[in-house]
C-alpha cells in the first residue's frame, strides 16, 4: 500500500512537471502545512486581546498603553528612544539599571522607527506580534518533525492558550526569544549548524535566559564531535563554527556590561542584584512558596505557584518520553534558571513561556483523547487564558 501511494505521488509529480507546473519551494510547503495551526494561534491571541481590550475600555484604561508601555515594555521603549543610561534608586536600597535589559529588542524597535513613521510602542508591538507568529511556526516545525502534524497543531494552540500567553500580544521579549529558540532547535534537529549557531546568538542577545539556546546547540555539537572522534569520522567546519558562534550573543552582552561597570565577569550580575534578582539555587523562591502556602497572598502569586509546579511535572513527563537531547537541554536550563532565580516570583510563568517543549506531554495526550473531550478541554483552557490575561493586565496589583 505504501509503495502504491509513493507511485501515485511520483506519477502526479511527473504529470505536473510535464504540464509545466513549478514545484512548490520547501519553505512554502512547510508554511502551508503549518497554516491551520498558525490560523488557530492567531485567532486565540486576537480573541484574548479583544477580551482584554473590551474590559480595559470598560474601566476607562487604554488597551494600547497597557500592551505597549507597561512595566518592562517601558524600559525597552526608553532604551530604544534614548539609549542606555537610566537608573532608578529606591528607598529600600534597590537600584534598577536599564543595563539589565538585553539589547536586541530595543535595537529592532529603533530600526523600525527609523524606517517607518510609527512610535516606539507601535514598533515594539509589530515586532512582538511578528515574532509570536514566527515562534508559532518554529514550534510547529520542531514538533511536526518529532511527532507529526496533529501533535504540532495541538502544541501551537496550547502555547497560544497558556494562562500567561497574553504576554505574546505585548511589547515584551518572550516572543522574540521563542522564535529564535524554536528555529535554532529545528536547525539542530536538521543538522544545519550555521543556522543553529547564528539563531542561538540572536536568542542570547534577546533575554538573559537566552543562554539556554546556546547551551542546547553546544551540548549537541559536543556530542557529535565526541561521536565523530570515536568512529574516526571527520567533523565538518560547520559543526565547529555553529558551536563556537552560539554563545557569542549572550556572552558578548554580559561581558560588555561588566566592562562598563568595571567588573568584567561580575558587573552584569551586580546589575541584576540591584533588581533583587540573583541565582541562589531556589532559596529565595522557596521562601516565597512558604509564604504563599502559609499566609494570605495575592491571586497572581497563587497562580504562578501552580504554573511552576505544573512545569516541573511536565518536565518529568517530557524526559520520560526521551526526546532529542537538544530539547531536553534547552528546557532543563530554562526551568533551572526560572526555579533557581530569586526575585519576581510572579514573573516566573512568563519566564517559562519560551519553554514550549513542556507542552509536548499534554499535546500528545490530547491527540489520543476523544475529539469531544479535546474540544471541551481546549475551550476551558481558552476561557481561563482570556480571563486570566485580562486580570493580569487590568486588575493585578503587581507587575507581570
Amino acid at each position: 500500500m505504501r509503495a502504491r501511494r509513493c507511485t501515485l505521488s511520483a506519477e502526479t509529480f511527473d504529470r505536473a512537471a510535464a504540464a509545466g507546473a513549478r514545484p512548490v519551494p520547501r519553505w512554502r510547503a512547510a508554511l502551508l502545512r503549518a497554516a491551520p495551526a498558525l490560523g488557530l494561534f492567531a485567532a486565540a491571541r486576537l480573541t484574548g486581546l479583544l477580551v482584554m481590550a473590551g474590559w480595559a475600555w470598560h474601566i476607562g484604561r487604554s488597551p494600547r498603553a497597557i500592551i505597549a508601555r507597561a512595566w518592562d515594555s517601558d524600559w525597552y521603549m526608553l532604551i530604544a528612544e534614548h539609549g542606555y543610561g537610566r537608573t532608578l534608586y529606591w528607598p529600600d536600597g534597590a537600584v534598577q539599571s536599564d543595563l539589565a535589559f538585553f539589547p536586541l529588542y530595543p535595537a529592532l524597535i529603533r530600526a523600525v522607527t527609523t524606517v517607518l513613521p510609527v512610535t516606539s510602542g507601535t514598533a515594539g508591538l509589530l515586532i512582538s506580534w511578528a515574532a509570536a507568529g514566527a515562534a508559532a511556526w518554529g514550534i510547529y516545525a520542531v514538533v511536526e518533525r518529532l511527532y507529526g502534524r496533529r501533535t504540532a497543531t495541538v502544541t501551537v494552540v496550547l502555547w497560544g492558550l497558556l494562562p500567561h500567553s497574553i504576554v505574546l500580544s505585548m511589547a515584551y521579549t518572550e516572543p522574540v526569544l521563542t522564535a529564535f529558540a524554536a528555529w535554532s532547535l529545528y536547525a539542530v534537529l536538521t543538522r544545519r549548524w550555521l543556522w543553529a549557531g547564528t539563531l542561538a546568538t540572536l536568542a542570547g542577545l534577546s533575554r538573559p535566559n537566552g543562554i539556554a539556546v546556546a547551551a542546547a546547540v553546544v551540548a549537541v555539537a559536543a556530542y557529535e564531535l565526541v561521536r565523530a572522534a570515536r568512529t574516526g569520522e571527520r567533523a565538518g567546519w560547520r559543526l565547529w563554527t555553529g558551536a563556537a558562534v552560539a554563545p557569542l550573543g549572550w556572552c558578548g552582552y554580559v561581558l560588555s556590561v561588566g566592562f562598563r561597570k568595571g567588573d568584567v565577569l561580575g558587573g552584569y550580575f551586580a546589575v541584576q542584584r540591584g533588581w533583587t534578582s540573583k541565582f541562589d539555587f531556589g532559596v529565595g523562591a522557596l521562601k516565597v512558596v512558604r509564604d504563599i502556602v502559609l499566609k494570605p497572598t495575592l491571586f497572581s502569586l497563587m497562580v504562578a505557584l501552580l504554573v511552576v509546579a505544573a512545569a516541573v511535572l511536565l518536565f518529568v513527563l517530557l524526559v520520560l518520553d526521551r526526546p532529542p537531547a537538544a530539547i531536553v537541554v534547552y528546557t532543563a536550563l530554562l526551568l533551572l534558571i526560572t526555579l533557581g532565580g530569586s526575585g519576581f516570583f510572579e514573573s516566573k510563568p512568563r519566564f517559562l513561556l519560551p519553554a514550549f517543549p513542556l507542552l509536548l506531554p499534554l499535546a500528545r495526550a490530547l491527540t489520543k483523547t476523544r475529539p469531544g473531550t479535546a474540544v471541551v478541554m481546549t475551550v476551558a483552557l481558552a476561557g481561563l487564558s482570556f480571563a486570566y490575561g485580562t486580570y493580569l493586565l487590568t486588575l493585578s496589583p503587581i507587575a507581570l
